[in-house]
């Protein structure tokens, strides 16, 4: 399903071109246009109709902002090409704390991208097909787990296969604001239907909106319009992935992803709001239409969608063609995240922060096990919310504004370091320019984020954050854990190191001589211990004396211990025993020998109690012995007579 291995030395054929990188990357940011005005009206919409007049306002101050940090992040790209983005400029200049506290806000980012973009592709979806509507939650997780799919494919064929959705998508919203303007123009741009309803204004925020109230109000509208930053950071986090020059081509399609974001958000909101678009979240607490509420079952289309129809002419077709293109490019901005979040999980991974499977890239050169938890996590955040938007979305932006904003001032550090070594005046305006740009990113990044907190920290913000600090947390713990083996693991003195125990004491577990104990008992002597036993554990006496009879007419010269068991277990005897001759012989080392036959098909498995593995189990915990599972396969080894030998009285053979 997922194709055939690829070569490591195919690793380059693997890489992005500009043409390729883009929808690669652009998809989270492009889609935000899908919902960001959306909750910048419905947000707005709370203090009536005068506040969103101020739309195209809040719109403006996103745009502005959405260029300062996608000239910050150009600085970053060709500062730090090796990848790892914001956890790596953080970790590099401002030390360790700071970077886990970045890298956490980007996981729980990453994350949350995949859960928002994928269940408003999907609100996108049913809403436009309404007999879907029941299983959009099923939607979502079946559209992710196809994701994941796609991208253990590998990053060059999952890119091509979304380049196609993704510059459908950027035609139609380009057609949609061309042909508006050109209406608007003219004279001939109708109004939205919404157009007619009247909103009831909530009364905490029914006074002007330069009351404080309405300041607030104004400042969480534009938190909102600022998810429109998201998916900038994916970009320097996967700068390996371009073809080379790495970060020119990094850097050129980051400056496309800002022109192309702020021209439709831009062109959106206006056309939106000469459209009269009303957008609320309970339309029959929220609307009137002449005076009367609206009715309860009314359903309002997003903003995209109302301007389609206004721009179109309720052109059923046409609404119909936007729609779809809107929810691919919805469901396809989980992309952004799956690009990024595998290589920074493999650097996290490389430092020791997570566990060391997601360092590794898998048979098709992609980071396979950072794709499957970053889908496995997306899905559960999608199940237990069940695909609300408006929760993810709040849920969303504080971490994007973090990372942001440490990563600018670990920029401003970066670039101080360099100057104070760099004496060449061209290089040093360079920097000083570059200082300029990072500094003006931060405080800007460092103002939203303190609104973000203001704003949303009751609104969902503090669930993120709690899932930031779970994660940092255990990021910490797995770095101890790792430091902790390390330094148990490291040989001090390799030379010493080769020193082996003093003895070596075999011991073969057998409940009868049947020929994998026979097996077992000829490895154990093949490998010429001091001293050796064999250990069975007496449950009845009719089983005791079996063994004996067999033992002596077998002629071993291994002699033959019994351990009582009044109990009638098996595995606390065998432990009591190998320890008790372990604190006898401290500086010897015991072998455990143990005979077990695997089975032919999967379901015999029931029909035996799998002593052998409880013993293994129990032993691997036991300081100095080494268990050695011997094992028989039935049903194919048992018709090799020649695999076993019964040793006669006074024949010495070493079996193996």
């Amino acid at each position: 399903m997922v194709g055939k291995p690829v070569r490591s030395s195919q690793l380059s054929q693997t890489l992005l071109p500009k043409s390729l990188a883009l929808p690669a990357f652009a998809a989270d940011a492009l889609s935000s246009i899908a919902y960001a005005p959306d909750e910048i009206f419905l947000t707005l919409a709370i203090a009536g109709v005068g506040a969103t007049l101020l739309s195209p306002w809040i719109a403006v101050a996103v745009a502005v902002l959405l260029g300062i940090v996608v000239l910050s992040y150009r600085q970053t790209v060709h500062a730090y090409p090796e990848g790892g983005g914001d956890y790596h400029v953080v970790t590099k200049n401002l030390g360790h704390q700071p970077g886990l506290i970045v890298a956490s806000a980007l996981v729980v980012d990453y994350f949350l991208t995949v859960a928002v973009s994928i269940s408003a592709g999907a609100t996108y979806l049913t809403t436009t097909f309404d007999n879907l509507a029941p299983y959009r939650t099923l939607i979502a997780l079946g559209i992710v787990a196809l994701l994941v799919l796609a991208h253990l494919r590998g990053l060059r064929e999952s890119s091509l296969g979304f380049a196609i959705p993704t510059y459908f998508y950027m035609a139609v919203v380009f057609v949609l604001v061309a042909v508006g303007l050109i209406k608007e123009s003219h004279g001939t741009l109708g109004q939205a239907p919404t157009a007619a309803y009247d909103l009831i204004p909530d009364p905490a925020y029914s006074g002007t909106v330069m009351a404080l109230g309405g300041m607030i109000l104004v400042a969480r509208a534009f938190s909102s319009g600022c998810v429109m930053l998201t998916g900038v950071e994916a970009v320097s986090n996967g700068v390996p992935a371009f073809q080379k020059p790495k970060s020119k081509n990094a850097a050129t399609t980051l400056g496309l992803i800002g022109v192309i974001s702020i021209g439709m958000l831009l062109s959106v909101v206006h056309l939106a709001t000469v459209t009269g678009v009303k957008y609320v979240e309970n339309p029959s607490k929220q609307l009137l239409l002449n005076g009367e509420p609206v009715a309860s079952d009314l359903v309002l289309d997003p903003v995209l969608g109302q301007l389609a129809g206004v721009v179109f002419n309720d052109n059923r077709t046409a609404s119909i063609i936007v729609s779809v293109a809107t929810g691919l490019i919805l469901l396809l901005a989980a992309n952004t995240a799956f690009n990024g979040f595998p290589v920074l999980a493999s650097v996290l991974s490389r430092d020791s922060f997570l566990p060391h499977q997601l360092y590794k890239r898998g048979d098709r050169l992609s980071y396979s096990n950072g794709i499957l938890a970053l889908g496995g996590g997306a899905m559960l955040l999608i199940f237990v919310l069940e695909g609300n938007v408006t929760t993810l979305v709040h849920m969303y932006i504080v971490g994007v504004f973090i990372s942001f904003t440490l990563s600018q001032f670990g920029m401003v550090k970066h670039w101080k370091r360099a100057l104070r070594t760099e004496i060449d005046a061209v290089k040093r305006s360079r920097y000083k320019r570059s200082q300029i740009i990072n500094t003006i990113g931060y405080l800007a990044t460092g103002f939203v984020l303190l609104i973000v907190f203001l704003t949303r920290f009751t609104q969902g913000a503090w669930a993120a954050l709690v899932l930031m600090a779970l994660l940092y947390t255990l990021m910490l713990v797995i770095s101890r854990h790792y430091q902790k083996t390390k330094a148990e693991l490291t040989a001090p003195d390799l030379a010493a190191s080769r020193i082996l125990p003093s003895r070596v004491h075999a011991v073969v577990l057998v409940s009868s001589l049947n020929r994998p104990a026979m097996r077992a008992i000829s490895y154990a002597r093949a490998s010429n211990p001091t001293s050796a036993e064999i250990l069975s554990v007496s449950l009845e006496e009719s089983e005791m004396s079996t063994l004996k009879s067999q033992w002596e007419l077998s002629g071993l010269p291994v002699p033959l211990t019994f351990v009582d068991s009044p109990y009638r277990d098996i595995t606390r005897p065998v432990l009591r025993y190998i320890r008790n001759w372990r604190r006898r012989n401290p500086s010897d080392l015991v072998v455990v020998y143990i005979p077990e036959y695997l089975v032919e098909h999967w379901w015999q498995n029931i029909l035996h109690n799998h002593t052998a593995l409880r013993l293994k189990t129990s032993l691997l915990f036991t300081p100095g012995v080494v268990v050695c599972a011997v094992p028989w396969r039935l049903g194919h080894e048992n018709r090799d007579t020649s695999l076993v030998k019964i040793i006669k009285p006074g024949k010495e053979q070493n079996e193996s």
